[in-house]
């Protein structure tokens, strides 16, 4: 497993979620906006923009999971479980429109069950005065 992959999901899924919170973004528009561009630098350096464009925006999926139940540590723990899985499943589904749908899918779906059967959660910020 090469590094490119995890670093990736979790550069799209941090951006993605910190993006949705300013107020003219929300999830949809910060993950599709924040793919175009990757696409774009991707393409303009040359560095398999398909793939990398593709796991990048698979880490967009995870940063628009439910912000108010998801923090940080779900956030990059996602992000990475969806690497790996990406990864593993590409081979095995046809195309990556399936091995994204599923592992993004599988990813959230794999922490959040952690968190309900009792994971620690990342601790909300206290609020502001």
């Amino acid at each position: 497993m090469s590094i490119e992959y995890p670093l990736l999901a979790l550069f799209g899924a941090f951006l993605t979620f910190y993006l949705a919170k300013h107020n003219r973004f929300d999830g949809i528009r910060a993950s599709s906006s924040l793919s175009i561009i990757a696409y774009l630098i991707f393409s303009a350096l040359n560095l398999n923009p398909d793939l990398y464009a593709v796991v990048f925006f698979g880490g967009t999926f995870i940063g628009m999971s439910a912000p108010h139940r998801f923090g940080v540590y779900t956030i990059a723990s996602s992000s990475v479980l969806f690497s790996l899985l990406f990864e593993y499943l590409l081979p095995i589904l046809d195309g990556y429109g399936g091995a994204l749908g599923v592992s993004a899918f599988l990813s959230v779906c794999i922490c959040h069950t952690c968190i309900l059967l009792g994971a620690p959660r990342s601790k909300k910020p206290p609020p502001v005065q």
